[in-house]
């Protein structure tokens, strides 16, 4: 199974921020769409970060109430990791546990496409899973 069937499944939409949004705005915006993260993009539509739940939290543990001024450029993080769409959901689990991340900005030609969660990938490997046992259960059945 590849990226690309969950993102057919789940919808193409990208929750996005601006590098100039406040960190209140960007808090605001997770709380009301009930999202962990969201990824930032410059005038022409480039990513240039993700900003999610923890770097909010960790920016308020440093600075306290200011920090929800503090603009979303200087506490997003910069090293966006991304996956293509035709990348298989085990190699985009291995990618999420290997760089302690949850979030992943899916990609094609360097432009945003979609944007998955480990909830996402953890859903699909279930179903995957469960229906695997169905089918060595009917076969099972079947054979005895």
């Amino acid at each position: 199974m590849i990226i690309e069937q969950i993102l057919n499944d789940k919808g193409r939409e990208v929750i996005t921020l601006r590098a100039d949004d406040t960190l209140r705005a960007a808090a605001r915006l997770l709380d009301e769409r009930r999202i962990g993260a969201a990824v930032t993009l410059d005038a022409d539509g480039e990513i240039v970060g993700v900003l999610s739940e923890r770097d909010i939290v960790r920016q308020f543990a440093r600075e306290g109430e200011a920090a929800l001024e503090m603009k979303v450029g200087n506490a997003m993080t910069r090293a966006v990791i991304t996956i293509t769409a035709d990348a298989p959901i085990d190699q985009a689990l291995q990618l999420m546990t290997d760089r302690r991340i949850r979030h992943l900005p899916v990609v094609r030609n360097n432009r945003l496409t979609g944007f998955v969660s480990i909830g996402d990938l953890v859903k699909w490997k279930i179903a995957e899973t469960e229906a695997e046992a169905q089918a060595m259960k009917s076969y099972l059945s079947a054979q005895f």
